[in-house]
This record gives C-alpha cells, structure tokens and sequence, in this order.
C-alpha cells in the first residue's frame, strides 16, 4: 500500500502523551510538512507558533479549558509537550480551509515520524482575546489573526487506538 495512504488510514488522534519533549529536528519537519499544505492561490496565508515553553503551554491549556466549560484539573492537551498553534490571515476568504490543511499535514507528519497528535479546538476563542492578540504582537507577527487549532504533538502513552469501521453509503459516483 502506498506510504501516504497508509499513513492517513492508520493516523488517530492521540489522548495521552509521554512528557517526553520531541526532538527540535522532527519539530521543525512536522512544521514544514504543516506549511506544504495546498492553500487558495497560493497565498500561504496560514502560520504556526510552536509552543514548547512548559509555561506558555500551561497557560494557554488553562486557558483552553476555561473556554471548553472544564474542570480545573483537566488537561485539553492530554498532557503533551508541544502545540503547534495554526493562524490563518483573517481577511483571506479561504483561511478556514486552508489553515485546517496545514493541520491535517500536521498530524500526518506527526504520525510518519512516530509522534501522536491530536487536534484541539478553541484557538479562535482565544485569539480574539486581546491578550493572545499580544502575544502575537511580542512575537513579531503582525496583522489579524483567527485561531484554526491545536495540533498537540508528543510521544504517545500507550496504545494508538484502531480505527472505528467506516459508515457506509458515504460515496455517491455521478
């Protein structure tokens, strides 16, 4: 079976990590693979921050689970040690799409190297904040953003889960 195919069939989302951090080699891949993804006219108009600051990490889990409505000893991030936080130009009329292929890549990527993943939501939420819209700014990115996801990365603790069957009748040939 094709290498690529193979990876997206048996790809999972992870939902507990190692605290192991993930090497900065296999990091700067994922991420390149991320900004590899197809995106409208070619803009490229989606970013990552990679977040392996423990600090800033735990912030913005705490953060997260503040939005998500969950109790305060929750994790949204499952303990892994990396976040990749996708952007998209929030006045490009594809930025939903396009960021959430740099996602996928992302996780695919993730998945190729031995590294588990998991997509996690509220990154719009958080950056409409003024204080994550800062955060930004100190780091030298300028413009509007609007939050696509998390794509949390780590070494998996434990068992990937098998896939659930395929619901049928989801094709239709014309």
């Amino acid at each position: 079976m094709n290498e690529v195919i193979k990876a997206m069939e048996e790809r999972r989302s992870v939902r507990k990590f190692k605290p192991d951090m993930p090497e900065k080699s296999d990091l700067d891949q994922i991420i390149e693979a991320g900004l590899y993804a197809a995106n409208g006219r070619g803009k490229q108009a989606a970013i990552v921050v990679a977040v392996t600051d423990r600090k800033l990490r735990d912030k913005i889990s705490g953060d997260n689970r503040k939005i998500g409505g969950w109790q305060e000893d929750f994790d949204p991030f499952y303990g892994a040690p990396v976040i990749l936080i996708v952007l998209a130009d929030k006045n490009w009329p594809t930025a939903v799409y396009d960021g959430s292929l740099v996602m996928g890549n992302l996780m695919l990527a993730a998945h190729s190297l031995g590294l588990g993943s998991i997509w996690i939501h509220r990154a719009r939420e958080e950056f409409e904040t003024d204080e994550y819209k800062e955060l930004l700014r100190t780091l030298g990115i300028e413009g509007e953003w609007t939050g696509i996801g998390h794509c949390a990365i780590g070494y998996a603790d434990g068992e990937i889960p098998a896939p659930a069957p395929r619901k049928e009748n989801r094709v239709f040939y014309v």
